[in-house]
């Protein structure tokens, strides 16, 4: 068993292909599969399974991705170790991000200050929802992601702090008030983002218990933004995930706050942090400096202003 097998079954998984994953590695495709096809027979198991049209882990393949995964990643931590001795600062980042909220926000002030620091770093982005960022921390097919905190499974570093607030249509009865009630939010029809907070919306409703009227599930913030324009309904999301405002096209919704506030904490999640790379460690220690000096929430409120 080697580091490049590893690699190339972790690559094949992630790209759900051996094509992909060759062209991927600028290698052939019948070196993929004799990668594949040599860890298997070391192994004393099918780690996957081959379709004409795609791939499946087996029972025991997935078991051992996570292990593949576990090894690459300490892999890395080692040779970054030593190329610190070396003084040089090289590696890899892989960094999951979710949404508006960290993609938009938080990421690009963490990266302009990262980059600076450790030019030489190749820094890897997945984006996904919320949930999927938690699972490829668990998977650890990312180094370090962002959540919203609390979350218990991983070692955490809050960064940032946002609020809940009610999207309205322009034309709603509320939309004159200086905030909201949620009691208030549960008369009209109601649309529930699956792309941010809905876990934590769902969670202050039924702490009040009350019942929204929920009429829509949407997906992306995109079409949750424009059925609250059209009038479709009402809806509770992240301030942080908001697109700025355009002055040249005044939006034809309105946001107003809580009452009471609701407010979401934002932070950054890895697997064990003892076993973390040194690329992870300076991420974290750039993140956790920029939050002390206020510099992430002020970037936050700046790239909303009008």
């Amino acid at each position: 068993m080697t580091f490049t097998q590893l690699e190339i079954f972790v690559l094949v998984v992630e790209l759900r292909g051996f094509t992909s994953a060759a062209m991927r590695l600028s290698i052939s495709q019948s070196a993929v599969s004799h990668a594949i096809k040599a860890l298997e027979q070391e192994m004393g198991v099918e780690l996957i399974q081959r379709h004409q049209a795609a791939i499946e882990l087996t029972d025991i393949g997935a078991r051992l991705l996570l292990r593949a995964r576990e090894i690459l990643g300490l892999g890395e931590t080692m040779r970054q170790e030593a190329a610190d001795a070396r003084g040089m600062k090289r590696g890899t980042l892989r960094i999951g991000s979710f949404g508006p909220s960290s993609s938009l926000r938080l990421l690009p002030k963490l990266l302009d200050e990262y980059r600076k620091a450790y030019p030489d770093i190749e820094i890897r982005i997945d984006e996904g929802a919320d949930l999927e960022v938690i699972q490829w921390i668990q998977d650890r097919r990312v180094d370090i992601g962002f959540v919203v905190l609390p979350e218990e499974r991983f070692d955490t570093f809050p960064i940032a702090e946002d609020q809940l607030v009610a999207l309205l249509p322009a034309s709603h009865p509320l939309a004159g008030q200086p905030n909201v009630r949620l009691e208030a939010l549960c008369d009209a029809p109601f649309i529930l983002t699956q792309a941010g907070s809905a876990a934590l919306v769902e969670r202050i409703f039924a702490a009040a218990k009350l019942v929204p009227k929920i009429r829509y599930r949407s997906a992306q913030l995109l079409s949750t933004l424009g059925m609250v324009e059209s009038g479709a309904g009402v809806t509770i999301l992240a301030e942080l995930a908001l697109p700025a405002i355009d002055s040249a096209r005044p939006a034809a919704y309105v946001t107003r706050p809580l009452d009471p506030p609701v407010p979401r904490h934002i932070g950054l999640a890895v697997h064990n942090q003892r076993q973390a790379s040194p690329a992870t460690q300076a991420f974290i220690e750039i993140a956790t400096r920029l939050r002390r000096q206020g510099v992430l929430n002020n970037a936050a409120r700046i790239s909303q202003a009008p």
